[in-house]
Parts: structure tokens; sequence; C-alpha cells
């Protein structure tokens, strides 16, 4: 049978209160007692129920944490970060993955206030409306991991996503390059994407300059468009909005016949693994995907511990780290 804390208030000889002040540390109690409550919880083996400790003390201990992909290398990273700084403050983290759907992230967030979870850190593609209005009826804090809110309603942690791509692009022009290419998933799918081109077009609009739109901006897809592109080569820079898609150029230029770096120079945006596990690696624009998971979960706990926050919007800074790609 399950053991409650009436047993181990009985085993101890103190009261439930007693039990409950030991759990959860909300008052002191003498050193005799708490070490006769500790024992009669590991004699009896009883395990707190996290739901009605939560509900007693209106905290769970937990964070919703809502990513379009955990699958992806850029994800993984992020949430290394969430967790390791979750686990510093005593919390849970529970994940969920939106596949980048609005509904579905819509829904998810209704999901994770019905599980009354403290707080919600939250990544997606592109927020809109209806995110606003969810986060507004869950009535919880959330704040924005590797995602932009361009209106500033909740707090976010990012890089300057338009200096980025202004520096992607003066990089290839600094190269030498004439011919630049900027691949990037569909506009108006990533906000992120977006202010990347937006950046990359403020330095070349008087350059030729063309931008190749991929879809969804998933390797398998992307090679196939990208080698029908490249039997005429017609460029000798790229910028690739993510090294997933930095990897596909550079195969489908490699498949068309071509040479990287000596016929196209390329650079991409995020350094996970994926830029050094190919030939030649990935000159990258580097952002700083574990401090982006471990700040937004800093930036949470102040928030849920009410201590003072000096910016709600924090933007961390980005590199160019040079390989032989480019």
């Amino acid at each position: 049978m399950t053991v409650t804390i009436y047993d181990v208030a009985r085993e101890a000889k103190v009261s439930m209160a007693t039990v409950s002040r030991v759990i959860n540390g909300t008052a002191v109690v003498k050193d005799d007692t708490k070490r006769r409550v500790l024992e009669a919880i590991s004699q009896l083996g009883y395990r707190p129920n996290a739901v009605a400790r939560g509900l007693a003390s209106k905290r769970t201990r937990t964070i919703g944490v809502i990513v379009p992909d955990v699958s992806a290398a850029f994800v993984a990273e992020i949430v290394r970060g969430i967790e390791d700084i979750a686990t510093m403050y005593d919390y849970h983290i529970v994940l969920a993955n939106s596949d980048g759907q609005i509904p579905r992230e819509v829904s998810l967030i209704g999901t994770m206030w019905e599980k009354q979870v403290d707080g919600i850190l939250y990544m997606t593609n592109a927020l809109r409306g209806e995110h606003i209005e969810a986060f507004e009826d869950a009535q919880i804090p959330v704040v924005l991991c590797a995602t932009e809110d361009t209106e500033r309603r909740i707090p976010s942690v990012n890089i300057d996503n338009r200096r980025a791509g202004a520096d992607a692009a003066n990089y290839l022009l600094e190269k030498g390059c004439k011919r630049i290419a900027f691949v990037t998933s569909d506009e108006g799918i990533s906000v992120i994407a977006d202010h990347r081109l937006h950046g990359v077009r403020r330095q070349l609009d008087n350059h030729n300059f063309r931008v190749l739109h991929v879809g969804e901006g998933r390797y398998e897809h992307a090679i196939q468009l990208l080698r029908d592109e490249f039997q005429t080569l017609n460029i000798d820079g790229l910028i690739a909005a993510s090294d997933e898609l930095g990897l596909a150029s550079v195969h489908a230029i490699q498949d068309s016949g071509h040479s990287v770096p000596e016929d196209v120079r390329i650079i991409a945006f995020d350094n996970t693994r994926l830029a050094t596990m190919v030939r030649p690696e990935l000159t990258v624009i580097a952002q700083p995907m574990y401090d982006f998971g471990a700040v937004s979960m800093r930036l949470l706990t102040k928030m849920l511990l009410d201590e003072p926050v000096e910016n709600y919007t924090v933007t961390l800074l980005h590199n160019i780290i040079e390989r032989k790609s480019s």
C-alpha cells in the first residue's frame, strides 16, 4: 500500500504538520524531531506527493518547456542549459515538442497551465496573437528562449539577429565574394530567419544578391532543391540560415561538380555539432545555445522568486568562427 504522511507521523510520533515542516523546510524543527522524521521517511520508503505539495504551496517546482523540435541539435543544447539551471534552483522541467505547428503550440500552453507548472520557457518560429492570448489566459510567468517578441510584451533571451545577418554578409564581402545567395526557409515561417534576412539585405542591396527558399528548412528537402539550383553555378558566396541548411548547401554544391570554398564560400548560423561533421567544416555565426537556455531559465527563476530583474529583454553576443568552408 502507498505510504502516506500520516504513516510517517505515526512512526515518528509527531504530528502530520511537523512532518510537513521537515519535508518543505517551512519552519524550524528541533534536531531530534527532524532526525526521527527523516528516519521514519527512510524506513517506510515515503515519497512526498508532488501534486499535493503543489496544491498546498501553490508551487509545483516544475517548469514547462515548449520547443519546436526536441531532436534538433540546436534545441538539445538549449535544453541542456535550461536543465542545469533548473536543477540548481530545485526545479524540474516538463518538455513538450510542438513540431512548430501553431495550433499545437497554443494547445500545449493550455496543457502546461493544466499541469500547474510554475512558469513556461517557450521557443517558437513566429510569435502570433494566438500565443499572446494563450499566455494571458494562463497567467503564469513566461520567458521566450531564442525567440523574439518584436513588440517586447514578453521577456526574452536572444541574439541581435539583424546584426548577425549583416555580419555574415560583411564577412563574405570582405572575402571578395561578388554574387551572394542567402538560403533560408520560406519567409514568414520563422521570425528569426526573417530578421537575419533583413540584416543580410541591408548590407547587400547594392550587390548581386538573391534569396533561395527551401521550404521548411530540413536537410532532406533542401538538398533536393539546391542540387537543381547549383547545376548552373552563378554564386561565389552563400549564407545559410542554419547549420542544417549549410550542410545541405555544401553537399548540393559538391554533388553538382563544384567545390567549397574554391568555387563558393559558405557561412552558416548556429554552430551545432553539424558544423564540424561536414567537410569542409562550416564557418559559422556562432550562437550561445547553452547560454540561451541557462540565461532564460535564470531570468524565469528571478521572476518566480520576486528577485530584481534589470532587463526583461536580454541580448546575448554572437561571434564568427572561421573554418574551412570560407
